[in-house]
């Protein structure tokens, strides 16, 4: 059964979107979503929260960082 060309255009964009928003490791795309998630909880109770993101992407990136290095020894 093959798919129609409105369901493989629809399959294509979902799965370009998916790689390229988790790409090779999803641990990074989950840490960003759960900082989106605190910073719009907390935005919503007036709390100043822009830093979050940033410094949870500086974290998460040198730790997945430390863990290939590790990997490659």
């Amino acid at each position: 059964m093959t798919r129609t060309r409105p369901i493989r255009w629809i399959v294509a964009f979902a799965m370009f979107w998916y790689r390229f928003i988790v790409g090779d490791d999803w641990t990074l795309a989950a840490a960003v979503a759960v900082g989106l998630a605190v910073s719009a909880t907390l935005a919503s109770r007036h709390v100043v929260i822009w830093w979050l993101i940033p410094a949870i992407v500086v974290v998460v990136v040198g730790l997945d960082l430390r863990r290939a290095s590790r990997a490659r020894r």
